[in-house]
């Protein structure tokens, strides 16, 4: 019984310790989302006069009646959309812009080569 005692008596500090890390790395974890508020800060008024435009767009859409085939097409051709156009074309991944761009089997067989080493 004495043993038993002993040891549970040695290992009250080691479990003070342990919940004290447990907590440190609690509030550390918690902390570290804070530091996201140091990187970009967009301006607020950014991008507003692109979705202005596509707002406008959609209100007279749908105040008038269906359109006809020719004229969605001929919209339709100017950009991604009728209503967005070519707003963030740049931004967006098409075909075009894309042709070094590795597939999901690809990149699996990639990593299947490394593990197998093959």
């Amino acid at each position: 019984m004495k043993i038993i005692a002993s040891v549970l008596s040695i290992l009250s500090p080691v479990r003070f310790l342990v919940v004290a890390f447990t907590c440190a790395i609690l509030l550390l974890s918690s902390a570290f989302p804070a530091f996201a508020i140091d990187s970009y800060q967009s301006d607020p008024t950014e991008a507003t006069t692109q979705l202005l435009d596509i707002q406008r767009k959609t209100d007279e859409a749908a105040k008038e009646p269906p359109q006809g085939l020719r004229k969605v097409q001929k919209e339709s051709n100017e950009g991604l959309n009728e209503v967005q156009g070519a707003a963030d074309i740049d931004k967006q991944k098409r075909p075009e812009n894309s042709q070094s761009a590795t597939t999901v089997e690809e990149n699996i067989k990639n990593v299947l080569e490394k593990v197998t080493g093959k």
